[in-house]
């Protein structure tokens, strides 16, 4: 399913099942494939249309295009609803034998007046089809879209001005110019490429720009061509001749020659000359390596420097060089520069204002100099009112002015690149506000409930189809990652300028439909809302656009806590998919009862993370086609009902930090595939078996439970042949079990055994061998005594970016870490009584960026070894340093005492609070963190 196509890339399978699964009758079979083949048909024209800008389509194909979508959406609702009565109604399998007879011919019943009313149903929809064929030929869509890609060619570009910046007008541009040149006038004879890569409007082609005029006098030739989203090759190829060598290639317009002789000519001209090219905009892989064939590797110490957007296409290229934002400082320098001329011309009433408005361009050129040149009016310039309305509006509310229609024409080339799966996983993300971090995993999962991701590998999950999905996303740069603190992309942002794009184009499309701040959009009777996104605080402002909605037609509700107040009832939402509550306290709501939710048939995806409800309706288990149910962030919720076995198709359930109960029959759900934060009983231990499907599993064992439990859990991992990540809490049974039992499979990433037992040495299913080990990226494990046998054998393991390690008693002798082994590591964190335990040698962990040590302060006092030289300079990557201090048994002035004896290579700030440590003893743990950054 795509925006493009509305909501065929779901519908089509689902007529497939009805043709193949269900005893319809002739006429019906016979119209569904009628609409299957007109449906295909439209979906192929539907892609010729989304290839062109909208803002390029005449209002006609426009209209023809999202009637068909809306159709399609009808379309599904119809099947839907079908497969909801046939399929809904299931046994309770503790049934009798007779009752299930009384149930299955109700069933019967009901089944034909199913297929009767979709029946009529079919009919009515293949009506509209008709008209909308019709309307397709009436409109000559495919004459009319070719005619308007054709236009596009000739539509302004908006790179041109970065080819003609003033020196005097660049700004922040100096070091990172800087450090390019230095790359690119080493005295390496051999071609070298270096790759620019960044987001749209970073002002890549800008530093390209830079660096080219600097080093242009140092080559024999030079040449600086764009490439663009559609490129020509046989012009960009002519075009770099020109540059070249005008003399002789003055007339090379008028040659008629083809892609290979102008390639044949480029190799020969190049062969013995030192050049300098750049090849400026690179959006895919295929354009780069013709015009690589071009590019003579001769000897002569020659240059190329590429710019791109996407991040695969740099590392592909070689020599990746990323772009980063602008530092405040300069963003104002640049800011006030445009407006005032200088940045100490800036009227002081405005102050607060600019450093808003710079904070939400987020060191973005490009936004940076649109909004400089919205209020670059004398109508606006000192006036304070205006400045703060412009910056309410960052993102949106600014679409008429001309500077930020050429930042949109930008950032929609990004867009309009992207395939039409991708469009529709970015645009969904309008549904969150400006500001907003959203959780990576929470977003796959919507995007599955909504029928956005569809199998391409029979082997691959939906989930990891999404995880994929969100990566190239990532790498397209219309989405920031944030990273946590394992170094991992788990949530990500949106700038403003980006989210005004999609909120936009979301709207023109009728795709979600935003209630915020602003009074949001005006809901009418006829608009048909299929998203809906609530944000507003102003009861005044939503009111009546909600009073006049429809929910009969929509599929997802996303609320937002200041909203939960406007949230409406439940009832009537005949086709919701995703009810997103997430950090709502529903009891603030009026108009919202949570035991509503059990009629929702339809509903795939229920959050109600942080809601404060303390128990889940008992009818929960008629929502058999929920996917995700998360109730985390509730501690009032201690248990939940017995009907959530029922939930067959049931793929993440995500519970209450382990407080809360499961009930028994957990092995029904053999759908699951992340079960997060369970308490550990015999029963679900030996359920966990039946989850074949189980990927991620985070569990919890109580103390002094049996070796019984053991047994069961290690029988069950057994089974488990899909599984990724195991990350276990509590008190286990017996490590002894998990030591040399178990044969993982071959996809595990992630292995966690936290403070829950020590291993007497690497257990045996690493041990045997490391290098089956290749998707092993994380590994938290404790140890009876820690060795340096035991080292060296986690150091093989191929991709471990991740290692925490700690002793439980003190090893005699130092280990020492060398050169060998731990090649991907980038963190790396230590629990031991003595801070002397280990020392890196040179070449040690060559890409560890943080470690982290805990020591007995006691401990190592009595042993008279409280130094901290751990070797910490040869780690070449290293850019913090955490320690914490295990403080039990002594005072504070020897902690401080011990905080002294810091490393004597290293001149760190530790951030040392008094307060804190004394108010410690009222905290669980023992620990207190000191950070120190490396010189």
């Amino acid at each position: 399913m795509d925006l493009v196509t509305g909501a065929m890339g779901s519908l089509l399978p689902k007529l497939v099942k009805l043709l193949n699964e269900y005893k319809l009758q002739k006429g019906v079979k016979e119209d569904i494939k009628s609409l299957e083949k007109e449906m295909k048909i439209m979906r192929a024209a539907l892609h010729k249309v989304a290839d062109v800008p909208r803002d390029q389509l005449e209002e006609g194909i426009k209209i023809w295009a999202g009637e068909l979508r809306e159709l399609s959406y009808n379309m599904e609702d119809v099947v839907d609803k079908f497969l909801v009565h046939v399929n809904g109604e299931s046994s309770d399998p503790n049934s009798n034998k007779l009752k299930q007879l009384g149930d299955n011919m109700i069933g019967l019943f009901t089944n034909w007046k199913s297929c009767h009313q979709i029946a009529n149903e079919i009919k009515d929809i293949k009506n509209q089809v008709n008209y909308v064929v019709k309307q397709h030929k009436r409109y000559r869509v495919s004459g009319i879209v070719a005619a308007n890609v054709a236009a596009t060619t000739t539509t302004f570009d908006p790179r041109l001005p970065a080819l003609y910046n003033k020196v005097s007008d660049l700004v922040g541009i100096n070091e990172p110019r800087d450090e390019l040149i230095k790359r690119l006038t080493n005295k390496n004879d051999q071609i070298e490429i270096v790759s620019i890569v960044g987001f749209g409007g970073l002002g890549k082609t800008t530093l390209a720009k830079a660096v080219y005029d600097s080093l242009k006098p140092q080559f024999d030739c030079t040449a600086f061509v764009s490439v663009s989203q559609t490129p020509d090759m046989v012009g960009i190829f002519r075009k770099m001749l020109h540059q070249l060598d005008k003399k002789n290639y003055a007339h090379i317009n008028e040659a008629s020659r083809d892609v290979t002789e102008l390639i044949d000519e480029l190799r020969m001209f190049l062969r013995n000359k030192r050049h300098l090219i750049v090849i400026d905009d690179i959006w895919n892989l295929q354009s780069w390596i013709e015009i690589k064939h071009a590019l003579n590797e001769n000897s002569c110490a020659s240059r190329i420097i590429t710019t791109t957007r996407v991040l695969d296409i740099a590392i592909n290229v070689g020599g990746s060089f990323k772009i980063n934002p602008l530092s405040l400082k300069s963003s104002k320098t640049l800011f006030c520069g445009r407006i005032f001329g200088s940045e100490d011309k800036l009227p002081r009433h405005l102050g607060e204002a600019s450093i808003k408005i710079l904070d939400k361009c987020g060191g973005v050129p490009l936004a940076i100099i649109t909004i400089a040149s919205v209020l670059n009016v004398p109508s606006k310039i000192q006036n304070q009112e205006v400045w703060d309305k412009v910056c309410a509006y960052i993102g949106s509310g600014l679409e008429h002015s001309p500077h930020v229609k050429t930042m949109r024409i930008i950032l929609s080339l990004s867009y309009y690149h992207l395939p039409y799966h991708l469009r529709t996983c970015l645009l969904y993300l309008s549904i969150y506000p400006e500001d907003h971090e959203i959780h990576r995993d929470d977003l796959i999962w919507k995007w599955i409930a909504e029928g956005f991701i569809q199998h391409k590998n029979s082997d691959d999950s939906l989930f990891e189809v999404g995880r994929n999905y969100f990566t190239e996303l990532i790498n397209s740069g219309m989405i920031l990652p944030c990273i946590d603190f394992k170094g991992d992309v788990t949530r990500c942002r949106l700038h403003d300028m980006v989210l005004g794009l999609i909120c936009s184009l979301s709207s023109e499309e009728n795709f979600v439909t935003i209630l915020n701040h602003s009074g949001g959009c005006c809901i009418s009777s006829p608009v048909k809302v299929r998203r809906l996104s609530i944000q507003n605080r102003n009861e005044d402002n939503q009111r009546k656009p909600l009073a006049f909605m429809s929910k009969s037609q929509v599929r997802s509700v996303t609320t937002f806590p200041p909203a939960i107040n406007q949230m409406m009832s439940l009832s009537r939402f005949d086709v919701l998919r995703v009810l997103d509550l997430n950090g709502c306290h529903l009891g603030k709501s009026k108009n919202l009862n949570l035991e509503d939710v059990v009629n929702l048939f339809h509903l795939r995806y229920l959050g109600l993370a942080g809601t404060n409800i303390c128990q889940l309706p008992a009818g929960i288990g008629n929502l058999l086609f929920l996917q995700v149910l998360d109730v985390r962030y509730n501690s009032n919720l201690k248990e939940l009902p017995s009907s959530i076995c029922k939930l067959r198709r049931l793929m993440c359930l995500l519970v209450n930090g382990y407080h809360a109960s499961l009930p028994d029959g957990l092995g029904n759900l053999t759908s699951m595939e992340v079960l997060k934060k369970i308490c550990a009983t015999l029963n679900i231990v030996k359920e966990l078996r039946k989850l074949s499907m189980l990927r991620e599993l985070k569990i919890k064992f109580e103390r002094n439970v049996s070796l019984e439990y053991g047994e069961a859990f290690l029988e069950s991992l057994r089974h488990l042949k899909k599984i990724q990540s195991v990350i276990i809490r509590g008190y286990f049974p017996s490590m002894d079990l998990l030591e040399k039992s178990w044969l993982p499979p071959q996809q595990l990433r992630a292995f966690e055994s936290v403070r829950c037992g020590s291993f007497s040495g690497v257990p045996e299913w690493i041990k045997r061998d490391p290098l089956c080990l290749s998707d092993l990226a994380e590994l938290v494990i404790g140890f009876v005594e820690l060795r340096e046998e035991d080292l060296l054998v986690l150091g093989r393991l191929p991709v471990l970016r991740r290692l925490w390690l700690w002793s439980a008693t003190q090893t005699p002798k130092v280990l020492s870490i060398g050169a060998d082994g731990f090649h991907y590591l980038t963190s790396f964190t230590l629990y031991c009584e003595s801070p002397r335990q280990i020392v890196f040698q040179r070449g040690a962990f060559p890409k560890v960026e943080g470690v982290l040590f805990n020591f007995n302060v006691k401990k190592a006092k009595d042993d008279g070894n409280g130094d901290f030289d751990f070797g910490l300079l040869n780690l070449l990557s290293l850019g913090q340093v955490t320690v914490g201090i295990d403080r039990h048994g002594v005072t504070l002035s020897d902690v401080k005492d011990a905080v002294a004896q810091r490393p004597s290579e290293m001149n760190p700030e530790f951030f040392f609070d008094e307060e804190l440590i004394r108010e410690q003893r009222k905290l669980p743990g023992k620990f207190r963190k000191f950070r120190a950054e490396t010189t």
